[in-house]
């Protein structure tokens, strides 16, 4: 294992007990030089995706720093996430990162779709705005919250709701029936492009917005009816969500990016697969992560809260997050003192050979100026 060791974290939660099987809900993996103690440390977590191997834990072992890759209970259970409850999950492990590894100064890492988780959490860390998911109540562990010193934004969407929205088909037009489609709305139709004109793309993203906004509608009606009769909440699926125009035209947001690629592999096949973010979801969950209207997972509230100095890098190949997602968290941000690095890459950054070694040596660079 080189310069660095982990070791397995797991513990409860303020509101979350451990399971009968025997599991605790919150769970991860610390990773430390072999030699010396830490004095900073990272803790980077996802929505859904398990982040307790996450790529930079090594490399950031290496170079003298802790890096906690934290799970909360929503892990690879992304129909049932509820924000509240995950924030809070996540500050169990900054606890543990201060108190038990002895860490002075902690950097949050906001790491792909978990960009947004993780400036929630130190939005909220630094005071609760947000309000609670409709029909439940903002637990009080939440004003319990340690807020981090440093924000990092790496390879990350702006917020849950808006790439959604981004990649969302919106030419469906029966949201129980994956294969309806509108050919007028359609991007795969050869008839609209790519390249795709002016008038489409605006007419397209005005429908991608009215089918979340037409969701959200629908979850707070649903809500309503299935509470007469008895029930608390109801799962549902929801189709078609990798149809971002700019997976076919690069012409839109230019970058280096492979055109004609998504993280699936081929977009329309992707897209019409049952493949694909937020493909199944309870109303409140809805309500919580993915909703434009309703949702604390958006990303600028938070982002403009965050003073701490921050630094928000991208790559420019990544065929999911393009140059003005990273321009957007940016700009979104409270800190005077934030950079913007774009540097050669995929989204996860496996190429080129040397690329996490590269961004490794810039977060550590960065944060030995700011020591």
């Amino acid at each position: 294992m080189g310069a660095w060791e982990r070791e397995f974290v797991s513990m409860t939660s303020p509101t979350s007990a451990r399971n009968g099987a025997g599991f605790y809900p919150c769970q991860g993996l610390y990773f430390r030089p072999k030699v010396g103690q830490p004095k900073t440390a990272f803790i980077a977590t996802h929505y859904n995706v398990d982040f307790s191997e996450h790529y930079l834990g090594p490399y950031m072992a290496e170079r003298g720093y802790g890096f906690l890759g934290w799970n909360t209970r929503f892990r690879g259970a992304e129909g049932f996430f509820l924000l509240e409850h995950a924030l809070i999950d996540i500050g169990a492990g900054v606890r543990w990162l201060r108190e038990e590894a002895g860490v002075e100064q902690l950097v949050i890492l906001g790491n792909s779709g978990g960009g947004s988780l993780m400036g929630a959490y130190q939005s909220q860390a630094k005071g609760v705005t947000m309000t609670p998911t409709p029909g439940l109540e903002l637990p009080d562990a939440l004003h319990d919250l340690q807020p981090a010193d440093y924000y990092v934004s790496l390879c990350a969407h702006l917020g849950r709701p808006e790439v959604l929205t981004a990649w969302f088909d919106p030419s469906i037009t029966d949201e129980t029936d994956p294969t309806s489609v509108d050919e007028t709305l359609n991007m795969f139709n050869p008839e609209h492009g790519p390249p795709y004109s002016d008038e489409f793309i605006a007419r397209y993203h005005s429908a991608q917005t009215a089918r979340n906004n037409r969701l959200t509608a629908w979850c707070h009606d649903e809500l309503a009816r299935v509470k007469d009769l008895g029930m608390f909440d109801r799962a549902f699926n929801m189709y078609r969500t990798w149809a971002d125009l700019r997976l076919m035209d690069g012409n839109i947001d230019p970058s280096e990016r492979e055109v004609g690629r998504c993280y699936a592999g081929d977009p329309k096949a992707a897209n019409f697969s049952p493949r694909g973010i937020g493909l199944t979801n309870t109303l409140r969950t809805w309500l919580s992560m993915w909703s434009l209207e309703d949702s604390h997972c958006r990303g600028a509230p938070h982002l403009a809260r965050i003073t701490e100095p921050a630094l928000v890098i991208q790559s420019t190949a990544d065929t999911g997050v393009f140059p003005s997602d990273a321009q957007a968290i940016y700009d979104a941000l409270g800190a005077s003192d934030k950079g913007l690095e774009m540097i050669p890459g995929d989204h996860y950054l496996e190429n080129p050979g040397d690329a996490r070694d590269g961004v490794a040596d810039m977060i550590a660079d960065w944060l030995n100026t700011k020591e």
